[in-house]
């Protein structure tokens, strides 16, 4: 930005220079002409005083001819009689017009010429006066270098101006720049002092609330979930302590464990509110491993439900960068959808592709359905769905699979039905 600035500011100010420069130049090139020319009809003048005398006056015109062919200008003169007197020069057409009364400048080979006439007792005297082309141009060179001169001091100072203007601008936008990426990155302490011009600064000033505002959304939001889970807290202790009271020992154990695992879903949503996504230290999981106790867990309501489960999974394990509790809830929220939103008997599939031989690239989760397939791909996001749901269960799974660096993404699968994608990166 700072050096598309100064561009700018050079483009503009070189057209400036040229509109002003260039008119300058020719100018001092006609000015320049037009004093050689007034010298050259000067020293012809003063030479016709004594043109049109007698012949008893020629000495006092080879005085005045020798008078002025002391500078670069020549002056001869063309008497009646066919002589010449002064700079030798031959008789042109051009003298054969002034010779019938008509005083004129010529342009000539090397120079321009002024053609005086001259009337006397014995006829018509023609002086001419040569001015070179090193006196028309005299100056002019001199002239156009401090012209240029002009424009280069011109140039390099609003090069100069213009780079300390745009650095300041480009200064202030930069921290904007700075402080909204940190923003995205979850960093909400982020604040920038706001500097620059008025629109600039009035951008940083609402960038500042925005943070604010978020932070203390964010704050509320966690304190909510805090406090749901305290609510929790009395109906799971009752809970518990009712299944302790069961005859049934294993009915005992087995809704012991489940009331367990319900406490630690509470405990690691009530965490997850309180700790930003980037400061929760790096996980990792075997997916293979995830998938196949999942499968273990849906396997018998399907089987109840007359559902058909393929399980596919590698032998060895499978290494992504997510938790085992994260991707095993996302693996539990779209096996739910499937059981919600497709017929009874309505068979699913799932399975774990791994990553490159050395235990990189990317693995894939993969919940694929034999029902009439998604409305839409769009429904991934918060609150979008096609089946009269909040959508938030593919939410979670998107978000998990963000948070790891990977993506879920919709599809068809080979029967019609969803096919649904967790792309994860792999890695120790």
């Amino acid at each position: 930005m700072r050096r598309l600035l100064v561009w700018y500011g050079l483009a503009m100010t070189s057209i400036v220079l040229v509109a002003f420069l260039v008119p300058l130049g020719l100018l001092a090139r006609s000015l320049a002409q037009d004093r050689a020319v007034s010298a050259g009809r000067q020293d012809a003048q003063s030479v016709a005083v004594f043109a049109g005398g007698t012949s008893a006056e020629g000495a006092r015109l080879e005085a005045a001819v020798l008078a002025v062919n002391g500078d670069q200008r020549r002056t001869t003169v063309f008497l009646p009689d066919g002589s010449r007197v002064g700079a030798p020069a031959e008789m042109s057409s051009s003298t054969d017009l002034a010779a019938v009364g008509r005083a004129f400048t010529a342009r000539t080979a090397g120079g321009v010429e002024v053609l005086l006439p001259v009337g006397g007792s014995d006829g018509v005297a023609v002086v001419r006066t040569f001015v070179p082309d090193a006196e028309l141009t005299q100056g002019v060179q001199q002239s156009w270098l401090v012209l240029a001169g002009v424009g280069v001091v011109l140039i390099g100072a609003t090069v100069i101006a213009g780079d300390r203007i745009a650095a300041r601008l480009s200064r202030s936008v930069l921290d904007l720049s700075e402080v909204a990426g940190c923003l995205g990155a979850g960093d909400l302490t982020a604040r920038v002092d706001p500097s620059g011009p008025a629109e600039v600064a009035s951008v940083g000033r609402v960038l500042n609330e925005l943070g604010a505002r978020v932070a203390g959304l964010l704050a509320d939001e966690r304190e909510l979930v805090a406090d749901l889970s305290h609510r929790l807290r009395t109906p799971i202790t009752a809970l518990r302590l009712d299944v302790e009271m069961l005859d049934d020992s294993r009915d005992r154990d087995r809704l012991t464990d489940h009331i367990d695992d319900l406490v630690g879903a509470v405990d690691a949503i009530v965490w997850t509110a309180r700790h930003p996504a980037h400061d929760a230290p790096a996980s990792r999981c075997d997916a293979a491993s995830v998938v196949g106790d999942r499968a273990m867990f849906w396997g018998v309501l399907a089987a109840d439900q007359g559902r058909d489960l393929r399980v596919a999974i590698p032998d060895g394990p499978v290494e992504v960068r997510v938790s085992a509790e994260e991707l095993g809830a996302a693996l539990d929220v779209l096996v739910d959808n499937v059981f919600s939103h497709t017929l009874v008997g309505t068979g699913f599939a799932l399975e774990v592709h791994a990553g490159d031989a050395r235990g990189g690239g990317t693995a894939r989760v993969v919940v694929e359905d034999d029902g009439p397939g998604l409305a839409t791909l769009d429904m991934a996001e918060r609150g979008r769905s096609g089946a009269g749901s909040t959508g938030l269960g593919l939410d979670v799974a998107r978000r998990t699979a963000e948070r790891a660096g990977g993506r879920l993404t919709l599809g068809s699968g080979s029967s019609g039905g969803a096919r649904i994608v967790l792309e994860l990166p792999c890695g120790p």
